[in-house]
């Protein structure tokens, strides 16, 4: 069920000492392919990072966040289409990266993977890294990996605090 998945889905900040198979990967990639963006425009782009050095680099970049460059692979989510903008007034392609992202950090779960939404990190120099195009922008960064540690307890808020039917 989706929602077990969801339910036992964290941030892991630690990770295995272990690669990941090329097949999960592969898997996690699908994953984000198939998300929906606006107008099926899928303007994203995923970069795995799996080289060492510039693995390496991450904790840098990402601001002294040790862990990022600890995972055997972060995957950059890029995005272009700037300007296309929604009727609502959102910026369609930020919002279908973080879709796409989801499905990769929700598939990542699934298969026993941990993942870290990561936004603390210079963009300029990542994109330096990734030799990102000038028309692209980083939506944000996954850390992926076998998780070293074990779930911890979240305080979320109540669904009555969160939820109104038919107005705010």
């Amino acid at each position: 069920m989706l929602l077990n998945c969801i339910k036992n889905r964290f941030s892991v900040r630690k990770f295995q000492n272990r690669s990941i198979e090329q097949e999960k990967i592969d898997t996690l990639l699908e994953a984000a392919r198939l998300a929906p963006s606006a107008s099926n425009k899928q303007t994203w782009r995923f970069v795995v990072i799996k080289d060492p050095e510039k693995r390496r680099q991450l904790t840098r970049i990402c601001k002294g966040q040790k862990f990022v460059a600890e995972a055997p692979i972060t995957i950059a989510i890029c995005i272009t289409n700037l300007d296309y903008v929604m009727t609502c007034g959102q910026t369609a392609p930020i919002i279908d990266g973080a879709i796409a992202g989801e499905h990769i950090v929700l598939q990542a779960a699934e298969m026993g993977l941990g993942t870290c939404w990561i936004g603390a990190f210079h963009h300029d120099e990542m994109a330096e890294l990734i030799n990102l195009p000038e028309d692209h922008q980083i939506v944000g960064l996954l850390p992926v990996g076998y998780p070293a540690v074990e779930k911890g307890s979240r305080n979320l808020k109540a669904i009555d605090d969160i939820v109104s039917y038919d107005c705010f």
